[in-house]
């Protein structure tokens, strides 16, 4: 006899589920596909996560990938699975707005490198998720699936949501400051920035290259972990020089001691709100031995300056042409960053490059004795505005020193809301993070069944 195979609601399928089942022919990816476009249907009234999809099209791509499978040709890793677009990343034939009507009609001529390589991996490309303006702090339409009165962080507001929602297993966002780990704990799934350098930015939109990270949501950590198939070299990029190993397998498997991990306050933990950090005290508690409390340098409180000393300058450098040609048409917010960044003095923005390395370095002890630093992914539930996409300043350091970073849905605040638990690892060690973030996973679900 065959195996048994349960009827499962495909859309609460993981994608790794969702692939297997489409190349063992248990469905087929025209069937889920349709499932998601149906699911959008009815819910994005309400969530708002989308920019452009293009139904006929994505459904050519599913029976595509079913056609490949009845000829017996080789399945790639995401074969028949649907993956949301944020908007500021090209797409052949979809617009891309980059969050503003400057860029209305603008239609992509070309993939950019992680679409197709998307595409090498056999995904279906459905559609383009809301962005902030520019990817920066002006929210765009999107309501958290949670709360409608709540944001759902950005600026990959439409790829959390989305992914939140049930609408497509994945998502692919980008971080400059904090657009991933932040709208991951405030929808409840799980975010994954990898190490700087580790996937090419080539096809979207350029903010401040020294910072800018692409990221992925998902429903678990071993979805994300197929990130991986979207790593390595670029001959445009010249900055993709990660390489963090075979996710996949390391992710899903054991580690060969029990992890320990390090508590970092940071410099900034009285941003949280007390019920935030009376949740983390009781995950502390669960920890017991597990973890560990650590005091960073106090030149890491200085982090979050240099960060944003760099990213006004980059910024200002690359879409300050917005500005000129129309400056009626953007934001307040962002006409002040581009003339903060034109104001910048070339002797404070090196300054603050020169600054990553040296806490990069700082770093090296901590990353010797822990598998990993625990944090919060947001200073507690997502706001109750559609006018703010949140404090990201959980993340800014993280991210300032390219670190890897994974936020996983493990808390909940005082209104029900997610609230994120934030794994960071050592520079290029993504897979023994994402390992050590499923060993957490799994320690915490056994405690709480005792």
């Amino acid at each position: 006899m065959g195996k048994r195979i349960e009827a499962v609601d495909p859309l609460m399928l993981t994608a790794r589920d969702a692939a297997w089942r489409i190349a063992d022919g248990v469905m087929t990816s025209s069937d889920y596909v349709a499932s998601c476009l149906d699911r959008i249907a009815e819910e994005e009234g309400r969530v708002q996560a989308w920019e452009f999809i293009d139904r006929d099209k994505a459904m050519r791509q599913a029976e595509n990938c079913d056609r490949r499978r009845r000829l017996g040709l080789p399945l790639p890793p995401l074969h028949g699975v649907p993956v949301a677009i944020k908007d500021i990343i090209d797409v052949q034939g979809m617009p891309t707005g980059n969050g503003t009507a400057l860029d209305g009609g603008r239609n992509a001529q070309e993939d950019a490198t992680v679409i197709r390589r998307l595409r090498d991996a056999g995904a279906v490309i459905l559609g383009k998720t809301v962005t902030s303006e520019f990817a920066y702090y002006q929210p765009g339409k999107t309501h958290n699936p949670h709360d409608p009165s709540r944001t759902p962080g950005g600026s990959s507001s439409g790829s959390a949501a989305a992914v939140a929602a049930a609408m497509v297993p994945l998502a692919i966002g980008t971080q400059t400051n904090g657009s991933v780990i932040r709208p991951a704990s405030f929808c409840g799934v799980v975010g994954y920035k990898p190490s700087y350098g580790a996937i090419p930015r080539t096809g979207i939109l350029r903010l401040a290259p020294s910072l800018d990270q692409v990221g992925i949501f998902a429903r678990s950590i071993e979805d994300a972990a197929l990130v991986e198939w979207l790593m390595g070299p670029d001959d445009v990029d010249l900055d993709t020089k990660q390489s963090p190993g075979p996710l996949s397998a390391t992710a899903a498997s054991e580690p060969p001691v029990t992890p320990d991990l390090a508590y970092a306050r940071t410099p900034f933990w009285d941003r949280a709100d007390g019920e935030t950090q009376a949740a983390f005290g009781e995950l502390q508690e669960a920890l017991g031995s597990h973890l560990e409390a650590i005091e960073l340098p106090e030149v890491f409180a200085r982090g979050v300056g240099w960060l944003e000393a760099i990213m006004t300058a980059e910024m200002a450098r690359n879409l300050g042409h917005y500005v000129d040609r129309s400056p009626d048409q953007v934001s307040d917010r962002f006409r002040q960053l581009i003339e903060d960044g034109r104001a910048m003095k070339a002797v404070d923005y090196q300054g603050a490059r020169d600054m990553r390395q040296v806490l990069r370095d700082s770093l090296k002890l901590v990353f010797e004795r822990f598998d990993a630093i625990v944090t919060l992914s947001a200073p507690g539930e997502a706001p109750q505005s559609l006018d703010t996409t949140g404090d990201p300043i959980f993340c800014s350091l993280w991210t300032f020193c390219g670190l890897p970073a994974i936020s996983l849905p493990l808390l909940t605040g005082p209104n029900g809301m997610p609230v994120g638990v934030q794994l960071v690892g050592a520079p290029g060690q993504d897979a023994r993070l994402l390992r050590t973030a499923r060993w957490l996973v799994r320690t915490l679900s056994e405690e709480g069944e005792q």
